[in-house]
């Protein structure tokens, strides 16, 4: 019987096949060179892939003498993207690599102004995975537009009815928080059915011009305004406010929070 499941390399055999040390990958993994992937115990897997980046970056710094950051551009001018052409999953990375490209900034130098490893934005800006919500906020508001754009939602193709269970979904950014879209294209409000599995949280508290409301499907959602008002959703609850007063949420439920949330105009 053929087993066709991907190859997985661990840490010492993925070091032999680079040519350097096991301590050697650790350092790089630290420095945002490549980040591998964990068994379910949580110890590193390398895939091919990663050891064939393994091996790109040995070359570099052997033969062409390039620090870290020059590593990474070199990586990424001659690999634009880790995943399948329009694969929405790298969607996100994708366009934020784009704008850093575009403003002439270095990892180092935007992973700096937004309180982040440089590790942590590679990963971002290769797999669309791995921030917080504040962060990806964040970010978009660095380079001037919004999460919906980032996400692709300004899009002319899309039908005025969306059928339940047919949503499109956000590239999971975030660990846990799952958004569907429930309405698409150049429209006046952004509406989004969020799924946020037990202890999903924004990470931090974030604001943006515009109004919001949220209607509570099922679970339990706190939401913190101003850092001094707590509101305790459960399921029928609703609430408007004004985004630009600073707002955090988490999953208080042992189970999913389901929920509504809309923003008028378009700016989260």
């Amino acid at each position: 019987m053929s087993n066709d499941a991907p190859v997985r390399y661990k840490v010492a055999e993925a070091a032999r096949l680079a040519g350097v040390s096991p301590s050697t990958l650790r350092l790089w993994e630290s420095q945002g060179l490549v980040v591998p992937g964990r068994s379910d115990t949580g110890h590193r897997q390398y895939s091919a892939d990663d050891v064939a980046r393994l091996q790109r970056i040995s070359w570099y710094r052997v033969e062409r003498g390039l620090n870290p950051a020059a590593i990474r551009e070199a990586l990424e001018s001659e690999d634009p993207t880790d995943s399948p052409e329009g694969s929405a999953v790298s969607d996100i990375g994708r366009r934020l690599r784009s704008l850093r490209h575009a403003a002439g900034k270095t990892l180092d130098q935007v992973a700096g102004d937004m309180h982040i490893t440089s590790s942590t934005l590679s990963t971002l800006e290769r797999t669309s995975q791995g921030v917080s919500f504040k962060t990806l906020h964040d970010l978009a508001e660095y380079y001037g537009t919004t999460v919906s754009r980032l996400s692709g939602e300004e899009r002319d193709d899309v039908s005025a009815v969306v059928r339940a269970g047919e949503w499109r979904t956000w590239p999971e950014t975030t660990p846990g928080v799952t958004v569907q879209l429930l309405a698409e294209g150049r429209i006046m409000m952004d509406c989004h059915r969020f799924v946020l599995a037990p202890g999903a949280a924004s990470e931090g508290a974030y604001r943006h011009d515009g109004e919001e409301f949220m209607h509570i499907l099922s679970g339990r959602l706190e939401l913190v305004l101003d850092s001094d008002q707590f509101f305790d959703l459960g399921p029928g609850d609703s609430l408007y406010f004004e985004s630009r007063r600073y707002h955090s949420w988490r999953n208080r439920h042992d189970g999913e929070t389901i929920l509504i949330w809309i923003n008028t105009p378009p700016t989260f």
